[in-house]
């Protein structure tokens, strides 16, 4: 894109020679933030680069690629621009496919102002998500947990929506050129969005120049990946628990936003740091423990005091020793080993103090919040699928902030089989006595409340319950039961992770036997009917999570891919990426829009 959509010479980078001008909005500014870094723009050629909305001065004789979503102040915008000949010729690439009558809006909006000439490409480049990590995306899509659950959305919403997450992942789709076999769970929104996405996918197979006709970008093209598509529902907890690895830590913590995050420096005032795949440290040790991460900066710093020495030693000659002409080509040649090795030895100091930076920061709000204290009790309360009153009471009435205390009280929920009423009642008369706003913990409650009636009622009565679910909630509770089974159950794996790992297999296995399938490419059959190539073993998938993710998962499935014989590759993806206080505060006001919850509170707990 960055050469004017020509093919990139053999390294990678566009024609210098050639100097242009970037003009983006907020959303593209966002899909390039973690991929392409300043000092790489000029690599490119791209001399300036400013928002479209900004008041912009003509530059003569240079030509303009634009990157924006294809909406209409964007279009009105490049009109205007290229009637005042702002630049001598326009490259537009928009994010997604750009709709036909806003590429007549443009058509005739440059033919008006005799400006068409300058128009010199249009491209619908299909980028309408952002990549974090070689393995990670978010279509960066706010509130979709709260617009598909909330009580007072029409089918109208909720189509728009479903319809915005598949354009999301058909660009995912489009970019990685496969097509891949669609697998859910029955019910809900991933039904909706499996089922959508499989009609886009064949709709586009049937055109003959289509987007993946020329192989796939996977490394096995013949063998297709799987994508399997779940709800947050599925696994609420996973959302919201505290977690003690050090990517979720970072992110849960320190509020990592598009691989960037600020911390305060030793001298006051805020650090900025990126934590991205060109950060070694970063990619190795994300999905380790806390203590061990700390350890393993102690082991680098020792490394390197190691081979700085190294290189003192051998530099510095003996002491004392008289100078005569016969070391004078070794040391030379010492010197030039030296001179050669500081780039390096810089680098990996800058890499050692930055996550020495962060992890102190961490360490503070581990100790100031108890941190651990939260994460043992609430991995004790999954496995036990219960908790000691007392216990339960002192982390209530302990360290951490408001949304740490809300979060366990939630998991408490979750985890707990049978829920004794006065000791809910207990728990929440302790939120609310560290002022709490109790709606997400309400909401929470009463959908598992729904889901125990649901398992003690009689088929009879079962519809009536579900029809009031279904007024409710405007989705089947079976999507929202599935997520508590999934809860109780013993073993350290998310369900997420277990169910993933299932599907790749391929075997028969009851837990996901009941999974839909789409086959894009097939003749279209009956939804859910499986024929023998659909059956796996995959060595790719795509998993993606509606309503929300977080790096919990994500590093699960990391683990999940890399210790499978030979290694997998699993993509994950979502509709955006939540801190647990972030969800949180979407559970609380689904559950203000269901009129639970104290509002009074509500205004502290913001704070």
């Amino acid at each position: 894109m960055l050469n004017l959509n020509q093919p990139v010479n053999p390294s990678g980078t566009a024609n210098e020679e050639v100097y242009k001008i970037l003009i983006y909005d907020k959303f593209c500014q966002n899909i390039l933030s973690p991929l392409i870094h300043v000092k790489d723009l000029r690599k490119h050629g791209v001399t300036l680069y400013f928002l479209i909305d900004k008041d912009r001065k003509p530059v003569h004789d240079v030509p303009a690629v634009y990157f924006v979503q294809p909406n209409n102040p964007n279009i009105q915008r490049i009109v205007a621009d290229a009637s005042r000949s702002l630049y001598d010729s326009f490259h537009l690439n928009f994010s997604s496919s750009i709709p036909r009558p806003l590429l007549e809006d443009l058509a005739s909006g440059t033919l008006n102002s005799d400006s068409i000439h300058r128009i010199s490409k249009v491209h619908d480049q299909y980028l309408e998500f952002v990549t974090l990590e070689d393995n990670l995306f978010s279509l960066s899509q706010k509130s979709t947990y709260v617009q598909l659950n909330d009580p007072s959305a029409g089918d109208k919403e909720i189509e728009d929506i479903i319809e915005r997450v598949v354009n999301g992942l058909f660009c995912v789709l489009a970019t990685l050129a496969a097509v891949p076999i669609i697998r859910c769970p029955r019910g809900g929104p991933a039904e909706m969005v499996a089922s959508a996405l499989d009609q886009k996918l064949r709709d586009h197979l049937l055109s003959k120049n289509n987007l993946f006709s020329e192989g796939g970008g996977f490394v096995s093209s013949f063998q297709r990946p799987i994508l399997c598509i779940f709800d947050r529902n599925f696994e609420l907890s996973a959302g919201i628990q505290h977690d003690f690895r050090y990517r979720p830590l970072v992110h849960d913590i320190l509020g990592l936003k598009l691989n960037r995050l600020s911390v305060p420096g030793e001298k006051g005032g805020m650090k900025s740091f990126e934590l991205d795949s060109s950060d070694p440290f970063w990619m190795a040790n994300g999905s380790l423990e806390f203590p061990e991460v700390a350890v393993e900066i102690e082991t680098q710093l020792n490394k390197y005091k190691k081979d700085v020495d190294e290189v003192n030693k051998r530099t510095g000659g003996t002491a004392g020793a008289e100078f005569d002409g016969t070391d004078l080509i070794g040391n030379t040649k010492h010197l030039m080993n030296a001179v050669n090795s500081l780039p390096e030895l810089t680098e990996r100091k800058q890499v050692i103090d930055k996550h020495t930076n962060i992890a102190t920061v961490l360490l503070g709000e581990i100790k100031e919040r108890s941190l651990d204290a939260y994460v043992k009790k609430e991995n004790d309360m999954m496995v036990r699928g219960g908790i000691d009153r007392n216990e339960l009471m002192s982390v209530l009435k302990g360290k951490g902030t408001k949304i740490d205390k809300l979060r366990f009280a939630i998991m408490y929920i979750i985890s707990s089989e049978t829920i004794n009423p006065s000791e809910a009642e207990a728990v929440e008369v302790a939120l609310r006595e560290s002022e709490v706003d109790t709606s997400a913990f309400q909401y929470v409650k009463k959908i598992k409340s729904l889901n125990v009636s649901l398992a003690s009622a009689n088929s009879a009565s079962r519809s009536n319950i579900v029809d009031w679910a279904e007024k409710l909630y405007g989705q089947s509770i079976s999507a929202v039961t599935a997520g508590m089974k999934n809860l109780l159950s013993g073993d350290k794996q998310l369900a997420l992770t277990r169910t993933v790992e299932a599907l790749m297999e391929g075997k028969p296995n009851p837990e996901i036997d009941s999974y839909l399938v789409f086959d894009p490419r097939a003749p279209k059959s009956s939804p859910g009917t499986s024929s023998s190539h659909l059956k796996g073993p995959f060595k790719e998938a795509i998993v993606f999570m509606i309503g929300g993710g977080n790096y919990v998962e994500y590093g699960s499935l990391q683990d999940l891919a890399q210790h499978q014989q030979p290694a997998k590759q699993v993509i994950y993806g979502t509709t955006e990426i939540l801190t647990g206080m972030e969800f949180v505060e979407q559970l609380s006001l689904l559950g203000q829009k269901m009129g639970l919850g104290s509002s009074s509170a509500a205004a502290s707990a913001t704070h």
